[in-house]
């Protein structure tokens, strides 16, 4: 990987990260286009690239982050499931991020759901005007089955911030808050996920050289500033227009990945 494909990736992270396409997905579509060795630096890049989206994070709703302790408990309590599952199946995920075919499937089928979701609760946006809170309160069961939801994303294609926004609707909660406390988890679990990715890729015996330590650093710089256009676009959509166009959006790409695999060029990772 050279410094121009870091910057296409970090790009790519930053956009799709916080849009219920799946970054993971679109990152594994994108190395096998550009032909991308996986060796562990590359993936170790894809992962800790999402500092700089954290971060993105972090700027826009500092507020939020100087609420209560509560807040942190109910991130805390919806975190849990990744981690436990994370563990549990680190060597399945690892090998079906190596699969554009899973990834294919994984996005048609997710965006099956995301052209229904907007009808299927369509009563969360309906706030009640003698209950205002009623469709924006996060409770602690509440913030667990999120958690629950958000483990889906383990199969690449799924999507993280997709899974845990459509979880949190399914229990009466409005998109926008949905998709707010979608992109709060996001923070315990990337940090968490990177942790690991480090902490494992030292322990394999990796040294980072200057030169991969600078592609790391443009390519957090990159996602973040990119992430920070994303965020803030997606809310707005997102209240406004629903989920159809990214539905209709991961199936074209979905099966356009299909065709090219079996018929045109054979993907491979």
């Amino acid at each position: 990987m050279n410094t121009l494909q870091a910057i296409i990736l970090a790009i790519i992270e930053g956009i799709t990260e916080y849009l219920p396409v799946s970054s993971t997905g679109h990152m594994i579509i994108a190395s096998s286009f550009m032909k991308i060795a996986t060796d562990d630096f590359t993936k170790l890049f894809t992962i800790v690239i999402q500092l700089g989206a954290i971060l993105s994070v972090l700027v826009l709703y500092w507020k939020r982050f100087f609420q209560s302790l509560d807040f942190y408990l109910k991130l805390f309590v919806a975190f849990l499931p990744a981690v436990f599952l994370g563990l549990l199946l680190n060597d399945v995920i690892d090998a079906l991020l190596e699969s554009p075919i899973t990834v294919a499937i994984s996005l048609i089928l997710g965006g099956i759901i995301l052209l229904k979701v907007d009808d299927w609760f369509k009563k969360n946006e309906e706030i009640d005007a003698d209950n205002p809170n009623a469709h924006t309160t996060i409770s602690y069961a509440t913030a667990l089955k999120i958690g629950f939801f958000q483990c889906l994303a383990m199969i690449p294609g799924t999507s993280r911030s997709g899974a845990s926004i459509v979880g949190g609707m399914t229990q009466g909660i409005n998109r926008k808050t949905a998709a707010e406390f979608s992109f709060f988890l996001a923070v315990p679990t990337m940090l968490g996920a990177t942790a690991k990715k480090l902490y494992d890729y030292y322990k394999a015996g990796f040294e980072l050289s200057g030169e991969q330590i600078n592609m790391l650093l443009i390519g957090n710089v990159v996602a973040f500033i990119v992430a920070l256009i994303a965020i803030k676009s997606f809310i707005d959509y997102l209240s406004k227009k629903g989920f159809k166009l990214f539905g209709y959006y991961r199936i074209i790409l979905g099966v356009s990945l299909l065709i090219i695999h079996f018929f045109i060029y054979k993907l491979t990772i």
